[in-house]
């Protein structure tokens, strides 16, 4: 079981199960009284959009972890699990079956609200997902932007499903005010997992180069790719305070947590960014920005103590 959950990524899966379940209940449900927000998912039909996203994610692990035995070998020999733990054939079952009853699941949730078109985003984030696993990876920065649109789009999923069906003519300004501050998120998700995505190519380029990968730090070479990545890292520090002083400026709490919690700490990434040499380095980078988006979504529970006009 865990070499299972290993090849599933059981750690990011939680992250993001928590990260959609802070946008229903910490973002949206609190304000239903105070602001009229109308939500459209049971419950359990909200548990099934949340299981359909995680299986989904789950199985793009899995694929790419098919793809990437021998490069796996080099970059992280301690962490194999395929034809180690788990047979290649057996893995592949595993990521066929999570991936029809995570589209499965997409298609009787987006028929069940009425708005059938919303399907597409399970399809499309599992067809991405196999592509950039069997041959997007091998471009450089496509691949990164592919994966960190999936990212995105599991965060924005929830205010589609969630605001978008329940929108009239008498509340179509707050359920459109808070499906931006979902956006917004997604935006800031897609941010950080790219520049994520740039630094592990840094710390993976060994494996990716014996494997005849085309990453940004094999064309650039790694000190190249570092300082690409640090000027990509700027985007979101700038970002995110321009969002502060626009929206945040008279919320101290507010401020204070998104000073302290997440732009101090990118400020410290842009800085190691700009010297960092080994793989020891870049792994702790990728660590950083990876506790960078955990904590980026936690400030969904400062919405409670946060007045919205």
């Amino acid at each position: 079981m865990i070499h299972f959950l290993n090849l599933i990524r059981w750690k990011n899966l939680l992250m993001i199960a928590l990260i959609q379940y802070l946008i229903k209940y910490a973002l949206l449900l609190p304000f239903q009284q105070s602001h009229g927000v109308l939500i459209t998912l049971s419950n359990f039909n909200f548990f099934l959009l949340v299981l359909a996203t995680v299986l989904i994610a789950a199985g793009g692990y899995i694929i790419n972890d098919i793809y990437d035995i021998e490069i796996d070998k080099i970059n992280k020999p301690d962490k194999v699990v395929i034809d180690k733990h788990i047979s290649e054939k057996n893995a592949y079952n595993l990521f066929i079956a999570c991936n029809i009853i995570g589209v499965g699941i997409g298609f009787y949730l987006a028929n069940g609200i009425g708005k059938s078109a919303f399907f597409s985003i399970f399809f499309v984030a599992s067809a991405l997902l196999y592509i950039y696993s069997t041959s997007l990876k091998q471009i450089a920065v496509l691949g990164n932007v592919i994966v960190s649109i999936v990212v995105a789009l599991s965060i924005l999923s929830v205010g589609l499903f969630e605001l978008v069906p329940a929108i009239n003519i008498n509340n179509k300004a707050v359920q459109t005010t808070f499906l931006k501050i979902i956006i917004d998120y997604a935006i800031f998700a897609f941010m950080i997992n790219l520049l994520r995505e740039l630094v592990k190519d840094i710390e993976d380029i060994d494996g990716d180069y014996k494997a005849g990968l085309k990453t940004l730090p094999i064309l650039l070479g790694r000190k190249r790719a570092a300082k690409v990545a640090f000027i990509v890292s700027l985007v979101p520090i700038l970002s995110i305070t321009d969002y502060i002083i626009t929206y945040l400026f008279k919320q101290q709490i507010a401020v204070a947590y998104f000073l302290l919690l997440v732009i101090a700490p990118l400020i410290y990434v842009s800085i190691k960014l700009f010297s960092a040499k080994s793989k020891a380095q870049f792994k702790h980078i990728s660590l950083t920005l990876k506790l960078v988006m955990l904590t980026g979504m936690l400030s969904l529970l400062l919405y409670n103590f946060i007045i919205l006009d």
